[in-house]
């Protein structure tokens, strides 16, 4: 853990107006080869609330897998020292399997605006197209849908399709709009998720030496091809308000969205 990366408050402003954060091949190859045995064979589960400590003795697989230094600062960034874990799923796509998962937002009733759970998904081997992978639609997070609300929909403009190398982690705010696509390749594709529960405030727990960075708007001002002209908006305000809160400043703004509608005067005309 002493060589733990921590995020760019850049870094965080992408995961705040896209709801994701992706790093591709940080697990090294012995480790994917070890990863891939282990889904295989199966992860018992844990009960909620375990610390990692409890639920991933020192030496498994997925105690390593957390110790990463990239993988280990963006979680530490995303949820602070010593989360808990919420649960974890071992998912096996098999060949040709015909069938897709609903784009569906975990966590129905989370309606949280000030913080959130992280979930990591790991890819231990490459995937690609035709492999189906994890679609997601990029900024959807803070749009709040009951959990299969979405199901209907099979494309939306702007979304991605996971395409990856070996050892890619991808980090997940909880109310990201995702499903599994249906696999048509002829390898079993895996994918391994743990969803981690805050312990402390999340309040500037990335590295913020960054934070007055002018790329740090320009990520949070970011919009998708999915938004509607007017309602579009409402992410932004949205964004705005969770970036005040992780950062504790309540001045922050873009395009003084929240500034106008939180307008209060106190001033009594005379």
């Amino acid at each position: 853990m002493t060589n733990t990366k921590l995020l760019s408050s850049v870094q965080m402003a992408h995961f705040v107006a896209r709801g994701s954060l992706r790093l591709d091949a940080v697990v090294p190859p012995e480790l994917n080869v070890v990863g891939i045995e282990t889904l295989r064979a199966g992860v018992p589960g844990v009960p909620y609330g375990s610390s990692v400590p409890d639920a991933y003795p020192e030496g498994s697989f997925v105690r390593l897998l957390l110790q990463i230094p990239e993988v280990a600062g963006a979680l530490r960034s995303l949820v602070g020292p010593e989360p808990s874990v919420d649960h974890h799923a071992v998912h096996i796509r098999e060949p040709r399997e015909g069938q897709a998962q609903p784009l569906h937002g975990d966590a129905i009733i989370d309606v949280r605006t000030d913080a959130f759970d992280v979930q990591l998904m790991y890819y231990p081997q490459d995937v690609t197209l035709d492999m189906g992978g994890t679609l997601s639609v990029p900024g959807s997070h803070l749009r709040r849908t009951n959990e299969s609300d979405t199901g209907r929909y099979q494309n939306l403009r702007g979304q991605s399709r996971l395409v990856c190398p070996a050892g890619t982690v991808v980090f997940l705010h909880h109310g990201l709009w995702h499903g599994g696509r249906r696999n048509d390749s002829d390898a079993v594709r895996y994918m391994f998720k743990i969803r981690f529960n805050p312990t402390v405030r999340q309040l500037r727990l990335w590295d913020t030496s960054d934070l007055g960075d002018p790329r740090v708007a320009a990520e949070l001002s970011t919009t998708f091809p999915w938004y509607e002209q007017a309602t579009g908006r409402l992410e932004i305000y949205n964004r705005v308000l969770l970036w005040r809160s992780l950062t504790g400043d309540d001045s922050f703004d873009l395009d003084h969205w929240v500034s106008r509608v939180s307008n209060r005067p106190e001033r009594q005309a005379v």
